[in-house]
């Protein structure tokens, strides 16, 4: 199957031509069809696997073989992070290149002005975060009612950031006639609800088994001390000469403290969290991506919407607290159908996370030592009674400046 069999407007099979696009991802042949024949859909399918033209090629044709004279915005994509919200314009941008098809994008963290400059110019796609929506639409830059599409992209992840809230803010202005199609990499019981309450009969599209990591992608666990990680990680870089390698913590701290620690072991690395400026973090990926630095330290904020091709390397300095953050810190390789490589530094404490991973993904994760870097017997619990999984839950989260209960319940920023 190729492109042309879903009798696209020719303007859009003239840009897959010029990214050399020639035959569908399983989720594009799925997907496209039933957009096209304006039907609500909820895909659920691996990060890597082309969700984004999935959707955004559907639209725009139905845009282009629909025009209107007016400048009402008519397709509204709504994403969690500004990463994502990039990547998703980006690719929008693209396949529209060859058309007058316009779109635009708002986020958090940057002037409101720009955005408001280029909704006031025209636009027929918007995509944005919720809460930088939220806020154009009280200043009465943004109009919703006009619209004929409605997108969810990464939606689990915009319930476990805490934007439910806003979401059912933006829903009371949308129009009940509409098309709604929901992507995510995972689906859970409150994904469902959410999916129940916003489309209308839709059809379901699983690409893959619920919960799993991408095939192509090498998973090993290394045993070492948690004081020996930033060594181990710097030898695995400088004597294997890899070039490009994403760096995952836990908190913004732990990222910034472990970048400058691996300059200092000659290892040129960057950060990228949160509390990092919007220039600075795009400053930090467009280093990264081009090769200026070598390695790029991030925390969870970067585990969705960072497109880096042809990414070879992952690396766990910590594991996440929730087991789902796995399969989305690991699929930032092995995309597109390339292999890829994650490797994930185990210390005494952090078993329980390994654990909630493999019940996640129904699988087990052999452990191996690499050599040089052996754990050290007198630092093992070896004599002692183990913590319970709660104690060590709660010891790590108060590090961490949690209350107790579900790191999902953490307060998150307007983005």
């Amino acid at each position: 199957m190729s492109f042309t069999s879903f009798n696209l407007h020719s303007a859009l099979l003239q840009a897959l031509s010029d990214k050399g696009y020639q035959q569908p991802t399983p989720v594009q042949r799925q997907a496209i069809p039933l957009i096209l024949q304006q039907q609500d859909v909820m895909a659920r399918a691996q990060t890597g696997t082309g969700k984004t033209a999935a959707f955004a090629l559907p639209i725009l044709d139905r845009l282009l073989n629909s025009p209107v004279q007016s400048t009402e915005l008519r397709a509204l994509v709504l994403t969690p992070t500004r990463e994502l919200a990039q990547q998703v314009q980006q690719s929008f941008v693209a396949y529209a290149r060859h058309s007058s098809v316009k779109s635009a994008i708002a986020y958090g963290g940057v002037s409101l002005n720009p955005q408001i400059e280029a909704l006031k110019a025209g636009a027929d796609i918007l995509v944005a975060t919720p809460g930088r929506l939220l806020d154009l639409m009280e200043k009465g830059v943004v109009q919703l009612d006009k619209l004929a599409f409605l997108v969810l992209d990464e939606a689990d992840r915009m319930l476990d950031m805490g934007f439910i809230n806003d979401i059912n803010r933006i829903m009371r202005k949308v129009p009940a006639q509409r098309q709604t199609l929901l992507f995510s990499a995972t689906f859970d019981n409150n994904l469902l609800a959410l999916s129940n309450k916003l489309l209308n009969d839709p059809k379901r599209i699983e690409i893959d088994a619920q919960n799993t990591a991408a095939s192509q992608v090498e998973q090993i666990i290394y045993n070492v001390d948690a004081d020996r990680k930033r060594e181990l990680i710097s030898y695995l870089i400088g004597s294997k000469n890899w070039q490009q390698v994403l760096i995952f913590t836990r908190t913004k701290i732990a990222a910034d403290a472990l970048a400058k620690e691996m300059c200092k072991d000659g290892v040129k690395t960057q950060s990228i969290h949160g509390d990092k400026s919007q220039g600075a973090r795009e400053k930090a990926l467009a280093d990264f991506k081009s090769g200026k630095v070598r390695a790029l330290t991030a925390t969870d904020v970067a585990a969705r919407g960072l497109d880096i091709s042809e990414l070879k390397y992952v690396i766990n300095y910590e594991l996440p607290y929730i087991a789902e953050d796995y399969i989305h810190r690991i699929g930032r390789t092995g995309r597109a159908g390339s292999s890829g490589t994650a490797i994930s530094l185990l210390s005494v404490g952090e078993e329980w996370l390994l654990e909630e991973i493999e019940t996640l993904l129904n699988t087990r994760l052999p452990q191996q030592w690499l050599a040089g870097y052996e754990p050290d017997a007198s630092k093992t619990t070896k004599g002692k009674r183990p913590d319970s999984k709660a104690a060590l839950k709660n010891r790590m989260k108060k590090q961490l400046g949690l209350k107790n209960g579900s790191a999902k319940s953490k307060q998150r920023k307007r983005r």
